[in-house]
């Protein structure tokens, strides 16, 4: 009895691994090919870039899909961080647009969170009801109204048209009030008959008990908006406050090593904050999606 459910388990092992190098295999292969030298990358993928220089160099008819370089090159990092500028700009430009994002989103919707959980009622239910009926709505839907309100306020090509929409996003609103309402109102009750008031509750209480949705709240954020790319370009017309997502669509065909480089130098950052609250990112979202009401 115990032999077909070992060959089960190992089917599922085997099958689960496999998906896993599926889906690890293209952050390796932009890994090993940063270090490629433009010759070896247009000699390997043949017809991928075949209009990058016609006639200059030779491409091969088929693409070979190689992770290991005939010889490592550091010159494309050496370009990014030393020679050029204009990657390391845009790279900062991503960092002061989506920090502020995070931060403040997190602060606002902490305590739009609370009011929802602390007073329930027809209102607030149909504001909470309404909030989710915005998640649902993609952003290119708000981009015009966005775009219209920021020009009113005077807020087009400046941070702030970016920032502002963000601070105030419908998600971390939805995501952290299920996760509120899970903690027992015992614990609150018992916290004001000690006197506290709402807002020792909402900082001494809430606040602690939401580490891990806030967490996880901070990672999806964080990803989704390092990875904007409309928003910068309907609100921001100067390229120059551009973030590194835009301008990596941008990088000319010539320029694919470099191209390579600043895909990793971006993943990092992510990479980083994944690796760092992976467990609260699975318990918050666990957590959140399993509370009633």
């Amino acid at each position: 009895m115990k032999k077909p459910h070992l060959f089960g388990r190992t089917a599922l092992t085997v099958l689960a691994a496999v998906f896993a190098l599926l889906f690890v295999l293209p952050t390796l292969l932009t890994i090993t090919n940063s270090f490629m030298t433009q010759s070896e990358i247009t000699a390997n993928y043949g017809q991928v870039f075949a209009t990058t220089n016609p006639g200059t160099s030779y491409i091969s008819d088929t693409i070979n899909l190689k992770f290991i370089p005939d010889k490592v090159s550091f010159s494309q990092y050496i370009t990014i961080l030393f020679r050029s500028p204009d990657y390391l700009l845009k790279f900062w430009n991503s960092v002061i647009l989506v920090v502020p994002i995070v931060l403040l989103q997190l602060a606002i919707a902490s305590i739009a969170a609370y009011g929802f959980t602390r007073w329930r009622g027809k209102v607030s239910d149909v504001i909470f009801f309404s909030y989710v009926i915005l998640m649902l709505m993609p952003y290119q839907v708000t981009l015009v109204p966005n775009y219209l309100v920021s020009d009113w306020l005077g807020l087009l090509n400046t941070r702030w048209a970016i920032i502002l929409p963000g601070a105030f996003a419908p998600f971390s609103v939805f995501l952290l009030t299920k996760f509120m309402r899970r903690i027992p109102n015992s614990l609150i009750e018992a916290a004001k008959l000690d006197g506290s008031s709402e807002w020792q509750i909402f900082k001494n209480i809430c606040l602690p008990q939401c580490r891990s949705a806030l967490y996880s709240i901070a990672i999806l954020v964080f990803i989704d908006y390092w990875n904007m790319v409309e928003q910068p370009l309907i609100l921001l017309p100067d390229t120059s406050l551009h973030p590194l997502s835009v301008y990596l669509s941008t990088i000319n065909t010539g320029e694919i090593g470099i191209a390579f480089a600043i895909a990793v130098i971006y993943m990092i950052p992510g990479l980083l904050l994944f690796l760092h609250g992976e467990e609260y990112l699975v318990e918050g979202i666990a957590h959140s999606g399993s509370v009633k009401g």
